[in-house]
């Protein structure tokens, strides 16, 4: 047969308009089946049967579109048709079939529309097509002590695609909650951390050799979009890292300006061993409620790293935040202040331009001098180079609470939290700005959300029995969030100034002396105001018990130790604020007075919207002992209605007012501030 005669024939019998039909419709099926068994959780073997089948049929379809065709009549065969019918009829097909194509090819195109537009959570959250978790890698090595090692490769690689600004990179604390070694579900995992991509792999280190396997994930589908097995010397670990990191940014099409490239290129350290201790001191600085002994063991991994290497500019940055945090928190210290600004110093020596070094500057700053300026001037420039680091958010969050800003700190936490959704001290205090404005409710569901990430955080349990407490003086829920942690577990006297507070409030007290005399430290943290004596706690129980003359002895000896934290930390107003309350627990009026006025001075409420109503309600508090009744209605008057300040149920329950309790102006403040 003459071959024109064929190609004639294919077009006269519509062949051509119906393999571009079934073409057209089989790769629109594909793309729907792909997007839809996927959300039904139909097994991936479905979408390749689908696949095959269409494939198989393709042949069969062309045949059956050259031997039959469709008439007002049905299905007739080709042949049987006269010559004038034939056209008539094929003339008709031909229109149905363009009609066919033309419809599809809108679908596919309103497909690919949709494709390109971000895609959306249960909770209506939109999420970005360039969206990604590094999940722990898997360690195959033998020797269980290189799961650090594996750690570490995932680590670098999650740092160098954080880096990225065209990319938003879920932070280190949220994805190590999947740690492998049970079956993971990618889409559920992406869903609860807002990313439509991850990374996953496993890392397996014999002698100078290491394996290391990767792949990008669709987790909409679960479709490997690339991935890569690297077996090199172990000399090459962090150019695997950067080849990786590179590659996975290449797979997104995201954007790499010029100084994220160079910085994708530059290794942290070249001693992998002093990048594995550098991973396990982070992992221990940034663990749920940052513990002091968590700090202690950070700060030990840091100066092994930089004892390994010298010029390890990231664990120098590493190191100066964990003494800024301990400064902060435990020990407000001129040695921790200086320790912290030393090393942040010599991270920036190393390298002007890391990111992580003017992180920790930025809090030497915040936390040693209380500069805001200075420190937020620094942590802009950790969240240029550092897009996807929700620290860098909540630095300038709790910076902006601090100067009153309520609304842009609180925006930048909840900026954190998209970033880091996991991270219990991010959650934490995205809860404490909604309670310091009283929107109770708000840090409620932030705080449940946060027991879903860690169910046995102090801090959030805590948190959320004082604010059940202070919202509506609820005491079952509070002694329910206690009874989680364990017998022993006590870290800096938490939870003994926790369950004192809770018997206190009801007025168990020889329950509450009993709590608190098992605790064997001379001092603890009182949730307030920090580090204080235990002796104070013993003497305000003897005296609410009527003890007088025991109250006494307990005070004297709370006084010794409160004087010697006073010139341990002369400016730390806290430290001054419990010297006051000791010196109104002893009857001298004068010197509570001025311990009190001392804190309030050192944190003003108008240069520290967080620790300043805390001074102005200790200084309340030793007004009221002394019998300077006027001036503390006067300071209570506000602080009922100040960020941060007291509540009415709190107010009611502390027998703390109790000097004041008697005086008319008591009840008529109760009604009038009323929530």
């Amino acid at each position: 047969m003459n071959p024109k005669n064929i190609l004639t024939e294919l077009k006269r019998r519509n062949v051509y308009r119906a393999a571009v039909a079934y073409g057209v419709v089989a790769w629109f099926l594909t793309q729907l089946t792909t997007q839809v068994f996927p959300f039904f959780e139909i097994p991936n073997f479905a979408v390749r049967f689908v696949v095959i089948a269409l494939a198989a049929g393709f042949p069969i379809a062309m045949l059956l579109s050259w031997l039959y065709e469709l008439t007002p009549e049905g299905i007739v065969r080709t042949e049987d048709l006269d010559p004038v019918q034939a056209r008539s009829v094929q003339r008709a097909s031909g229109r149905i079939l363009d009609f066919i194509i033309i419809g599809v090819l809108l679908l596919v195109i309103a497909m690919m529309i949709v494709g390109r537009r971000p895609f959306y959570r249960q909770t209506g959250e939109s999420i970005s097509q360039k969206s990604i978790a590094v999940l722990p890698f898997s360690n195959l090595s033998k020797e269980q002590e290189n799961a650090f090692f594996a750690d570490g490769m995932q680590d670098e690689i999650l740092t160098d695609l954080a880096r990225v600004g065209d990319l938003k990179v879920i932070s280190r604390s949220s994805v190590m909650q999947y740690k492998s070694g049970v079956k993971r579900n990618l889409r559920e995992i992406a869903n609860e951390l807002g990313v439509a991509h991850v990374v996953e792999g496993s890392v397996q280190r014999a002698a100078n050799r290491v394996r290391v396997n990767a792949q990008l994930i669709d987790a909409r589908t679960d479709r490997q979009l690339w991935g890569q097995t690297y077996d090199r010397e172990l000399a090459d670990v962090f150019a695997i890292q950067t080849d990786l990191a590179q590659k996975i940014a290449s797979a997104l099409q995201a954007k790499l300006s010029p100084n994220e490239k160079a910085r994708l290129d530059r290794r942290p350290t070249r001693d992998s061993d002093a990048y594995v201790l550098y991973v396990q001191a982070h992992d221990y600085a940034n663990r749920p409620d940052r513990l002091r002994d968590d700090s202690i063991k950070a700060e030990e991994l840091f100066e092994q790293a930089i004892k390994l290497d010298p010029n390890f500019a990231l664990a120098f940055a590493g190191l100066s935040e964990v003494e800024s945090w301990m400064y902060h928190r435990d020990e407000p210290t001129l040695e921790r202040r200086e320790k912290a600004r030393l090393n942040a110093n010599e991270a920036l020596r190393l390298q002007p331009d890391l990111p992580e070094g003017h992180l920790a500057l930025g809090y030497s700053y915040y936390y040693g001098d209380r500069d805001y300026r200075r420190a937020l001037t620094e942590f802009e420039i950790a969240k240029r180079d550092l897009p996807n680091e929700a620290d860098a958010y909540a630095a300038i969050g709790a910076i902006q609470r601090r100067q009153g800003k309520w609304t842009e700190s609180t925006a930048n936490f909840e900026k954190a939290a998209s970033l880091d959704p996991k991270n219990t001290n991010v959650l934490f205090n995205l809860a404490l700005n909604y309670v310091a404005q009283r929107d109770f409710k708000a840090a409620d569901k932030i705080l449940d959300q946060g027991f879903v990430a860690e169910p046995q955080s102090f801090g959030l349990r805590g948190l959320k029995a004082g604010l059940a407490i202070i919202s509506n003086g609820d005491f079952a829920v509070a002694e329910n969030q206690l009874s989680f942690f364990p017998p022993g577990f006590d870290p800096d006297g938490l939870v003994t100034s926790a369950r004192v507070w809770v018997f206190t409030l009801k007025r168990k007290f020889a329950d509450a002396l009993q709590v608190a005399q098992q605790f064997r430290g001379e001092t603890l943290n009182y949730p307030d105001l920090g580090s204080g004596p235990k002796a104070l706690m013993e003497g305000r129980l003897y005296l609410y018990q009527g003890d007088k003359m025991k109250a006494q002895a307990a005070f004297e000896g709370a006084r010794t130790v409160a004087e010697q934290l006073v010139r341990d930390a002369p400016g730390d107003p806290g430290r001054h604020a419990q010297l006051g309350r000791v010196l109104a627990g002893l009857g001298r009026k004068e010197d509570a007075i001025n311990e009190g006025k001392k804190a309030v001075e050192l944190s003003p409420e108008s240069e520290d919207a967080v620790g300043g109503p805390k001074a102005t309600a200790a200084l309340a508090e030793i007004y009221a002992w002394v019998g300077e009744h006027d001036e503390a209605f006067r300071l209570l008057d506000h602080l009922l209605t100040a960020p941060n300040g007291l509540t009415v149920p709190l107010l009611k329950l502390d027998p703390v007012w109790d000097p004041l309790r008697s005086d008319p102006r008591f009840q008529k403040l109760c009604e009038e501030k009323k929530r």
